[in-house]
């Protein structure tokens, strides 16, 4: 009998164990007869007697099995279904290991019953105050949590539990650098994401901390940033971002202090003033959870979840501005396929993921050019003088949400090592720009970034028009832009016979603000809603687009992308404007048209996955899972997508922008 099928129906997994020992406890099944049919049956490592086989029972049988071959714990020391009273309440622990010295005092207490971590962390706390044990230990077998009980309403996130020979002191006293942080970091050996570390700070300490829980937790991210940057450029440094056994009011400010650091390295986020505002007990929590996160990566997707997850909450998704997920910013960057020398943009950023990605794509091949390969930390290590000049000359971003513009910000000041080109603006009121332009406040911020902004505009003293080669936006659908002022300055502020409309969806104001930005010859990818492509209605903006461009390809995104957010369906528009040498027009032409048939994430928004054969995940270079979709190849770890069938597609067409440096 294979574990596998007898786990499948529950919320267990095996990912946590190693073939050796999944194989060594397949090998001691044996059926019993029932009345029900034959029934699996295994003898304990512990007990010594058979017991029944169920999937809570593999996993403890596995646990047991690692425990002593991974950390040296003799079976001796064990104990299961362990007795804890809570007054004349009597609970089971699953596993308990006793101390060396002292046989009868509760050293380390595991957790499977609850499969979910809210769930099992409260049952392990419970435990851990009742015994004293000073360690705890959650797993369902797939993600993983080690805690240390320093006092009953604070366990400290360890990074492992100390192996027979060593003591909870030789793992708290380690000085760590980047490359500790990588080997044990929590995204890859916990198999949790940044965005659930959030919820549970939320859940156990921020929620009833009186604080901004976007500011206090954009901070500490800034801030850690910083800390990883500094680290990864000098490999002998020590991580500051981490709590060595200081007192809380120590950690509080050596954390403050490395804030102040990192404001002063990229300006432009966060107020001279500005002050972790988390009482030291409280930080010292947070600072225990963040700890052993590698922020970094080859495209800071780890930091990207969990600022959609901040900003959404605190603004309530009222502006209608939902995050692109990566994957689908990644097929729209492999399809326009930006060149060291263009300019990009995105006119309603968010976060900046088109441009951010788009600066990875070009850095790639700058790094090629050079003979040189990807790091998996090449964001964070020192860049090379092209790719800085690139970030700070090519790569613009505006959008209208202050909050959503100070992420993008942070993102681009370390792409670019210091400086950027993301301006709070409302991209649709252009005539407006002057009132903020001329505003010192403002322009203390973001006055170099409109400073070249201005001169890619293609008449001098006017905002409308400009001259960029390549386009990515996801702009916002949520809400009619009914200013009468707004509208008289568009072409599609008038209905299809050409009366001048009260009211006009934003999105649609979008496709003609955003043709304005593209010079002649440049290329658009615009996320849409699906009814701009079916509606009846809507004929004449397909037409005001047809006049203007040519189609070049409409990809169908499944429902689920946008989800919990949305479910409006959606579709990427992709045009290159007309151009006498570049795109020349012409009446009849073919055009790419692909559906996305992998979901990517569940029904509740919940992303899926790519599995192995066996049902064990597959990683990318960093040991992070991977989004189970079809749009592109992931870096030869998943099949060739919609984006490779494109760029044959583009190849045969022999358009312009396609294998051309």
């Amino acid at each position: 009998m294979q574990l596998n099928q007898l786990i499948q129906e529950s919320a267990y997994k095996l990912s946590q164990f190693n073939a050796k020992q999944i194989e060594f406890l397949e090998s001691q099944i044996t059926q019993k007869s029932g009345k029900n049919g034959d029934v699996p049956h295994i003898p304990c490592l512990v007990r010594k007697k058979m017991v029944k086989l169920t999937p809570e029972e593999a996993v403890r049988q596995l646990y047991l099995l690692k425990l002593h071959q991974d950390y040296g714990y003799p079976y001796e020391r064990m104990e299961l279904e362990y007795s804890v009273a809570f007054g004349r309440e009597k609970k089971r622990a699953d596993i308990v290991i006793f101390d060396r010295d002292n046989p009868n005092v509760v050293y380390i207490i595991v957790e499977l019953k609850k499969p979910k971590l809210k769930d099992g962390k409260e049952q392990l706390k419970s435990y851990c105050n009742a015994t004293g044990a000073p360690i705890g230990v959650w797993t369902n077998s797939d993600a993983i949590s080690y805690y240390n009980r320093r006092d009953p309403n604070y366990f400290k996130d360890i990074p492992n539990i100390p192996s027979v020979h060593e003591k909870l002191s030789d793992i708290l006293q380690e000085r760590w650098t980047i490359d500790d942080l990588i080997k044990n970091d929590k995204i890859a050996t916990q198999r949790k994401s940044l965005k659930d570390l959030v919820i549970e700070m939320e859940d156990e300490v921020l929620a009833n901390a009186g604080v901004d829980v976007f500011e206090e937790l954009f901070q500490l991210i800034f801030t850690k940033l910083y800390d990883e940057m500094e680290s990864t450029r000098n490999k002998e440094r020590h991580l500051e971002f981490r709590n060595y056994g200081d007192t809380e009011n120590e950690l509080k400010t050596k954390i403050q202090a490395l804030f102040d650091k990192a404001k002063s390295k990229w300006e432009g986020v966060f107020a001279e003033s500005s002050k972790i505002n988390l009482s030291p007990s409280h930080l010292a929590i947070c600072v225990s959870s963040l700890e052993e996160v590698k922020l970094f990566n080859s495209n800071l997707d780890v930091v990207d979840e969990a600022f959609e997850y901040l900003i959404n909450k605190s603004s309530k998704g009222e502006k209608g501005q939902y995050f692109t997920p990566r994957y689908v910013i990644d097929m729209c960057v492999k399809m326009l396929d930006p060149k060291p020398s263009e300019t990009v943009i995105d006119t309603a950023a968010g976060s900046c993921g088109f441009p951010v990605h788009a600066i990875f794509h070009v850095w790639e091949k700058q790094l090629k050019e050079k003979g040189r390969e990807r790091s998996h930390l090449f964001t964070a290590e020192q860049k090379l003088p092209e790719q800085v000049d690139y970030v700070q000359e090519k790569v613009f971003a505006i959008d209208f949400d202050e909050k959503a513009v100070r992420v993008a910000r942070t993102l681009n000041l370390i792409a670019g090592d210091g400086q950027t080109n993301v301006l709070h603006l409302n991209t649709l009121d252009y005539e407006r720009w002057d009132d903020f332009t001329k505003d010192e406040a403002w322009s203390d911020i973001y006055g170099n970034g409109w400073k070249k902004l201005r001169k890619l505009r293609k008449t001098k003293e006017q905002n409308r028009d400009f001259g960029f080669d390549i386009l990515m936006a996801n702009p916002p659908f949520a809400g009619d832009i009914k200013e009468t002022r707004i509208l008289a300055r568009y072409e599609l502020g008038k209905n299809s016979k050409g009366k001048q409309q009260t009211k006009v969806g934003r999105d649609i104001l979008f496709i003609e603000r955003n043709l304005d930005f593209l010079k002649d010859g440049g290329r658009m990818a615009i996320v849409l809603p699906q009814g701009r492509f079916n509606n009846s209605s809507d004929k004449h903006i397909r037409d005001f687009i047809a006049e203007r461009c040519r189609i070049l390809a409409v990809v169908g995104l499944h429902g689920n992308v946008f989800k919990p957010h949305t479910g409006t369906k959606t579709s990427v528009l992709f045009v290159q404007k007309w151009h006498d040498e570049l795109c020349p027009k012409v009446d009849d032409y073919p055009i790419f048209f692909a559906t996305m048939q992998s979901p990517s994430k569940d029904n509740s928004g919940d992303k899926i996955h790519v599995k192995h054969s066996d049902g064990l995940p597959v990683l990318d270079g960093h040991g992070h899972l991977i989004v189970e979709h079809d749009l592109f190849n992931h870096d030869g770890l998943t099949q060739d997508g919609i984006a490779e069938a494109f760029i044959e597609f583009a190849k045969k067409e022999g358009l312009s922008f396609v294998g051309k440096d």
